[in-house]
């Protein structure tokens, strides 16, 4: 009751401000000098603060909303997903150094064979009108001197719910580089104690490099899917900063014949 009582308060203390500046502005061609100079003082006080509070809201308005899960898909898409460092802030937003098999997350580790790690990974705010997703991910790899280099990132147990052979996966990932470098995605599916693995090459000369992954060219025991996650491997990544600005997946059954 307190809380709603100094709202109304507040609104009636700024309706009244309001209509106060409105009548000074109303007033300045024929105010006089001396209280002309006085009331622009005042005003140029209250402009900086709010300047500063625009300049602010306008920042934080334009940015992609934290959480989000906007993903453009099919219309015939069951299941579509943008993992936790695209779409949120990581306890940890960095690592220097890392060593093969580090977590950045519960879902993005890095793997490599490098005997010296020169390899670094941040997440970072997005800030384009054109993202969708709040963060992204930049890896700069420095000297290079592993024979392999991948982002592995576990999915959820939702994408295997209902997973079928007649299934697509697609993956539509937003990448910068540096320098070009050839990036493969390896899908893998567990299925009792077998896995199958899907791989593409990413389309890089395209906008958005999409791939999809036709399970019907897959042995996969759909009884005994366990669970599944996705590579992706850089080639020739020394002397790079690669900056993944979004990744979403998604899936849809294949259109019946």
């Amino acid at each position: 009751m307190a809380a709603k009582k100094q709202s109304i308060l507040s609104k009636m203390l700024f309706k009244r401000s309001l209509r106060g500046w409105a009548r000074i502005a109303d007033g300045a061609k024929s105010a006089p000098i001396s209280a002309l100079r006085k009331q622009r003082a005042s005003a140029r006080r209250l402009l900086v603060h709010l300047n500063r509070f625009v300049h602010v809201a306008d920042n934080r308005l334009a940015l992609p909303l934290i959480g989000s899960q906007a993903i453009q898909t099919s219309h015939d898409s069951d299941w579509a997903w943008r993992p936790e460092a695209w779409s949120g802030p990581l306890p940890t937003q960095g690592m220097a150094s890392v060593p093969s098999k580090a977590m950045l997350g519960g879902e993005i580790s890095m793997h490599h064979d490098c005997e010296l790690s020169e390899l670094s990974l941040r997440q970072l705010r997005n800030t384009r009108e054109a993202d969708l997703a709040p963060y992204g991910l930049r890896m700069d790899v420095f000297k290079f001197d592993g024979s392999f280099l991948s982002l592995v990132i576990d999915f959820p147990e939702a994408s295997v719910v209902g997973l079928r052979r007649k299934h697509l996966i697609r993956l539509e990932p937003i990448i910068e580089m540096e320098k070009p470098l050839e990036i493969f995605a390896r899908l893998n599916i567990k299925h009792g104690p077998n896995t199958e693995q899907v791989v593409r090459e990413l389309p890089l000369n395209e906008k958005v490099p999409m791939v999809e992954f036709d399970l019907a060219y897959t042995k996969l025991n759909e009884k005994r899917i366990d669970n599944m996650w996705l590579d992706l491997i850089f080639e020739g990544p020394q002397m790079n900063q690669v900056t993944l600005r979004d990744l979403t997946l998604s899936r849809r059954p294949r259109a019946e014949v």
